[in-house]
């Protein structure tokens, strides 16, 4: 055989070797450091860290930081720009929660900013607008499911508390970019681009403010939003009061009444946010802080207290054992989420006993060697007494965990013409059921799927961090803190790790009797063994398979010895962390 034959079957061969193993292109597992899923390094810095869903909304909040503003700053400045670029996650017609990690103070603080039904709309009055419309449950769409929105007086509640700079200056990037215009970036894109037809016929000027020529933007076309710029400038000059009190709440009443809508200058007049104290639980040394209801964040503290009973970091990673225990401690924390997580306000609850060891133990005792297709709430005792997310940390050691949504994607589909921003639909999360904790009634918060996480290490920061997107974030959230502390993972591993995502468990929207009676099913992302996933349906798992629905997921992690940040952001969408 010729040497030139000889290279050319050798060539054939390699090739089919590399074929058949599906080599064809570079991937993570071609990195030589980390774990073969690791898709980039973390990203490390001394002075600031930043980490959001795109990557011009970190650059404002890092530039926000070397002008002289501090974390808290930030974060407002950062979120109002996602409000512009991720129109399809946030917008100051949502709702806001934020954990903050005060250096001075050398705590944590929680806000929950999120809004009320309106106070003219009766329970009777919503009844009889579903019966029109043929349904049992408030629509997704249009008039009857925006709540007030609540994210501009959080805004202003985190910079009255401990901003630096004056809100001109932090608002000043996203009014720039508003009236100049941005990139669409790819994912935003594909997602504006399904939203659009289902939103542009609900009253008001969706189309007019969210369409070019009547369409999405597409990947890297310039959009601008001037209607949002003449808002932000308004809140930049006259503050929170020209949203609640002011011409914007005015010309939203004004709306409302035209086109028969239900909030009232009164509902944005009466509104306020509310400090809260968050809730904590021991993991292995490390503390998971969630924001107490009406947000979901207690299902994580819930699912530690169950799993703590277990040792994961023996049965392995993603292994059938302990993905099984995973799954089953999540169906027992969620039957609880849909009878108990409500606006306290309206209802006591028993959260105190629900997130305890004691609780956790006994909830642990009924996970079985099969997955449960029966899962009911338990008993505690009463004790009297889509999304984007988030973070930020500067130089003096500030931290902020912050959360804000439209509730689906772009909302309700409803837009004032001339302020720029559609209204949330977070009101579909009441329960119609007059029998259940979560039930509508006027001037009440409505259940939240929306909630930003703290970890602390010997009552010190460790790591501010979230998984948005529905349902999937406490379960992020705690997959995220196993990975670090079971599987030791960095912070950039932990969130590139294949995810998992229990569905069809009882919603907070359903009957109070409702409880789950078919055991729901598990989406897996890729990197699953298939040997587990057909261990896991011998066990009776229903396992299908998922795409794009897992979270998303930003992370800064403080470490004290070598005083530096470490940033992580969610590979699978647009996002970046950076610091300086």
């Amino acid at each position: 055989m010729t040497p030139f034959i000889k290279s050319c079957a050798t060539a054939i061969i390699v090739c089919s070797i590399i074929s058949g193993f599906g080599m064809v292109s570079a991937k993570a597992a071609d990195r030589i450091t980390g774990k073969d899923f690791a898709t980039r390094s973390e990203v490390i810095a001394q002075h600031g860290m930043a980490a959001t869903s795109h990557p011009l909304a970190t650059q404002i909040a890092l530039d926000v930081m070397k002008d002289g503003g501090n974390a808290i700053d930030a974060a407002i400045a950062a979120n109002a720009a996602l409000g512009l670029m991720e129109p399809t996650g946030n917008g100051i017609g949502g709702d806001l929660y934020a954990i903050v990690w005060s250096a001075k103070d050398k705590k944590l603080h929680g806000l929950n900013a999120s809004g009320r039904s309106p106070l003219g709309l009766s329970y009777d009055q919503l009844k009889t607008e579903l019966d029109k419309l043929n349904r049992d449950d408030l629509p997704p769409y249009g008039m009857l499911p925006i709540s007030v929105p609540g994210a501009v007086d959080g805004w202003f509640e985190l910079h009255e508390k401990f901003g630096k700079l004056p809100m001109k200056k932090v608002l000043a990037p996203a009014i720039d970019y508003a009236e100049k215009g941005f990139p669409v970036t790819e994912l935003i894109a594909y997602y504006w681009n399904l939203s659009v037809p289902r939103l542009s016929p609900q009253p008001g000027a969706f189309a007019e403010t969210f369409t070019i020529d009547g369409k999405a933007p597409r990947k890297g076309q310039i959009f601008k939003n001037p209607d949002l710029a003449n808002t932000y400038r308004i809140l930049a000059n006259k503050g929170r009061d020209a949203f609640y009190k002011g011409e914007i709440a005015k010309k939203i009443d004004a709306f409302m009444k035209k086109e028969g809508g239900y909030l009232r200058y009164e509902d944005f007049a009466k509104h306020t946010s509310d400090w809260v104290e968050p809730l904590g639980v021991d993991y292995k040394g490390y503390t998971l802080w969630e924001l107490p209801p009406n947000g979901q964040g207690i299902a994580a503290l819930q699912m530690l207290q169950i799993l703590k009973n277990y040792d994961l970091r023996a049965m392995g990673f993603n292994t059938t054992e302990s993905l099984h225990t995973l799954i089953e401690a999540k169906k027992l924390a969620f039957e609880d989420r849909a009878k108990f997580y409500v606006d306290t306000d309206f209802s006591k609850q028993p959260i105190e006993e629900l997130i305890s060891e004691e609780y956790g133990k006994e909830r642990a005792k009924l996970i079985g060697n099969r997955a449960a297709r029966t899962v009911q709430a338990g008993n505690p005792r009463l004790e009297e007494g889509d999304t984007i997310y988030m973070t930020t940390a500067d130089k003096d050691g500030n931290m902020v965990s912050l959360i804000q949504s439209n509730y689906r994607g772009m909302g309700s589909g409803v837009v004032t013409p001339g302020l720029g921003f559609v209204f949330q639909d977070r009101g579909q999360l009441f329960s119609m059921d007059p029998d259940h904790a979560n039930v509508y009634e006027p001037g009440k918060r409505p259940f939240h799927t929306i909630i930003p996480a703290f970890i602390t290490k010997d009552g010190k920061p460790f790591m501010s961090y979230g998984v948005m997107g529905g349902a999937m974030q406490p379960q992020g959230h705690v997959q995220i803190l196993i990975n670090m502390v079971d599987y030791d993972m960095n912070v950039q591993e932990a969130g590139d790790a294949p995810r998992w995502q229990h569905m069809g468990s009882t919603e907070p929207t359903e009957s109070q009797a409702a409880y789950l009676t078919n055991g729901g099913y598990v989406e897996f992302e890729s990197g699953i063994p298939q040997e587990v996933l057909r261990d896991l349906q011998q066990r009776g798992h229903d396992v299908r398979f998922g795409n794009g629905g897992f979270g998303g997921y930003q992370a800064i992690m403080w470490d004290e010895e070598e005083g530096v940040y470490y940033g992580a952001s969610e590979s699978r969408k647009d996002g970046q962390a950076a610091g300086y």
